[in-house]
């Protein structure tokens, strides 16, 4: 904690270390629990919630029962009542205790904490790592711990769809919660790369194969001979026996049926890596459902069998998961050859055998709600104590995603389209363009921006309708919008060279910042992101990043009027200024960072 506030008792579960606000919520609490011993600091500090607009923080007394009427706990805490360094007034309404901070400490020991913990406040050396991004937002409350996240998981021989794109997004956001809180995180693509598909194309590429194009572009010549052979198959009822064939040949180990599969595969991932690249997504691992070992399959179907889990009907096996209302699944087909439940189960049996998580979470779309419900349930069954720390983190579906013109696609297309659609509107204003360094790179940017925001403005599990106009908009809460406040904080810097760098905080006047109900709220908002980061773990969801970047960069946008550096002659004003837009630069660039979103300097 700041040292120039008073000493305050410790709550578990804070760090006023790494978040100034618990400092202020634990000395409200402490406010009223003097007042009304009967309660400890601890458990009024759990009822001090954010307040509406134009309040920091609210107490609702009726949540602590206490034998007294709700205007007589009132009084007493007011008529108690002193400003301090924490607290600057009180104020009671109905069922509420409203408590508005002391401004000047508010903003010092905000800013001072941001500084501290970001690269504004990094020595050189520091600095000159390019991926030192600071810490400011960040916790330990996952110190030690394991959390496998896995998401994407396209199929192999298919081309990027943007059906795995919300995967993709809601997977790399988790991963880079997770860190933010400490954990260790690997990030897994289970990459969809065995089954009787494998059959139906190896047949197809006996007819339709060129090697040539297969190794201009694997996936897209996979696909177009997947697509012809599934035509075939329509027409030709032994297409099909000579893929499942093939398949069981496969799963036999027959190294002539394996060789061509594992070339395709190493084709597909190559490209797929370079995709994921452009999105700024990195993977751990990328496993398959190839991998998993036939040796935790077998166990685990025997395993079901010992628990007269196991009906056989016409040679298939199942599951019967009648009495938990979720039917019967499928454990291996009567060919032998085995189904993706039971690929889940082995996988995730090896998973932990070398992981040892304390959490694994799937990140699937609600379509496969009963599959993933029926997977957790087996493990489940199986007695793994480990099957508890198995989650879903499921989405709705992206509707009407195509190109301009109308024509559904993969998600390729999608990005060059928004880049080129980002980069005619670079092109419009000569001055900015031509300052901008990169512009391909930063029209590709602003378009994955759009595309990525779009996805993650609302509820994860709402389905939503792509909108071209919506998605490319510099107005109102889109993805160039964030990227335009980024880019407006970076140049403050560059157009006031004279007054960087700044001096330590504690030389800092913040008078001018105190007097300005636009910087209170700016300091305010950074001072509350340390929550938004643990909340995000908590549920899971990123549109509270999202709300939580859009409420600043409008704070911000309120503020350039009246918050003015560039031509304020006095020098202590012009430099507490930038002090606070430096940090504001510095928390939005954080917080689209967890988002998976690359910060612009220029646009």
């Amino acid at each position: 904690m700041a040292s120039s506030l008073p000493k305050l008792p410790e709550v578990p579960d804070t760090d006023p270390s790494a978040c100034i606000l618990d400092a202020f919520r634990i000395a409200i609490a402490k406010k009223v629990s003097d007042a009304l011993p009967e309660l400890t600091v601890e458990q009024v500090y759990s009822g001090v919630d954010y307040g509406k607009k134009g309040v920091d923080f609210t107490v609702a007394l009726p949540r602590f029962r206490l034998k007294e009427k709700v205007d007589v706990l009132a009084k007493k805490v007011i008529d108690q009542f002193q400003a301090d360094d924490f607290v600057e007034s009180i104020t009671h309404d109905k069922a509420f205790l409203h408590f508005q901070l002391n401004t000047k400490s508010l903003v010092r020991e905000v800013l001072t904490q941001v500084t501290s913990q970001t690269p504004l406040g990094a020595s050189e050396a520091q600095k000159a790592d390019k991926d030192y991004h600071g810490t400011y937002g960040t916790n330990a409350s996952g110190k030690g711990k394991t959390c496998i996240i896995e998401y994407s998981s396209p199929n192999i021989a298919k081309d990027f769809h943007v059906g795995h794109l919300r995967s993709t997004i809601i997977g790399a956001f988790l991963a880079n919660v997770y860190k933010a809180c400490g954990w260790n995180v690997v990030s897994m693509n289970y990459l969809g790369d065995w089954g009787t598909q494998f059959g139906l194309i190896s047949v197809g590429f006996e007819r339709y194969g060129s090697q040539e194009e297969l190794e201009k572009d694997a996936i897209k010549h996979l696909f177009e001979i997947y697509v012809k052979i599934n035509k075939d198959a329509a027409e030709d009822p032994q297409v099909k026996v000579d893929a499942a064939n093939f398949f069981k040949r496969m799963e036999d180990g027959d190294e002539s049926a394996l060789k061509n599969w594992r070339t395709w595969r190493e084709l597909s991932v190559k490209k797929y890596e370079a995709e994921y690249d452009r999105l700024n997504v990195k993977f751990d691992a990328y496993i398959g459902e190839s991998m998993v070992g036939k040796e935790w399959m077998d166990k685990a179907v025997e395993r079901l069998n010992e628990m007269n889990l196991i009906d056989e009907v016409n040679g298939a096996r199942l599951v019967n998961l009648e009495k938990w209302k979720m039917g019967k699944a499928v454990v291996r087909k009567k060919d032998g050859t085995s189904i993706y439940l039971t690929r889940d189960i082995g996988g995730a049996i090896e998973r932990y055998e070398k992981y040892k998580f304390d959490r694994m979470i799937y990140v699937i779309s609600s379509q496969q709600d009963l599959h993933v419900a029926q997977f957790f349930k087996v493990l489940e069954l199986m007695e793994f104590p480990w099957a508890k720390n198995c989650m879903l983190v499921n989405y709705g579906l992206v509707q009407g995603m195509s190109t301009r013109k109308g024509t559904v696609v993969f998600l390729d297309q999608i990005i060059r389209e928004a880049a080129q659609v980002m980069h005619e509107q670079m092109q419009k204003n000569d001055e900015k363009y031509k300052a901008v360094e990169d512009p391909e790179y930063t029209s590709l940017e602003l378009g994955i921006t759009g595309v990525k925001i779009q996805d993650m403005a609302a509820k994860r599990i709402n389905n939503y309708t792509f909108n071209w106009d919506r998605m490319l908009s510099f107005e109102g809460d889109t993805g160039p919008y964030l990227q335009y406040a980024h880019v407006r904080l970076a140049s403050i810097g560059r157009k006031n060279p004279q007054l960087l760098p700044l001096p330590a905080p504690s030389q800092i006047d913040i008078t001018t910042l105190t007097q300005s109900p636009h910087a209170r709220e700016i300091a305010f908002l950074l001072g509350s992101y340390p929550d938004v980061v643990k909340t995000a773990l908590r549920t899971h969801e990123p549109s509270g990043v999202v709300t939580f970047a859009f409420r600043l960069s409008h704070a911000i946008s309120s503020a350039w009027e009246t918050v003015v550096v560039k031509g304020e002659e006095d020098v202590e004003k012009a430099r507490a200024r930038m002090w606070l837009y430096e940090c504001a630069r510095e928390v939005l660039a954080a917080a689209m960072r967890v988002l998976s979103l690359t910060p612009l300097e220029r646009m």
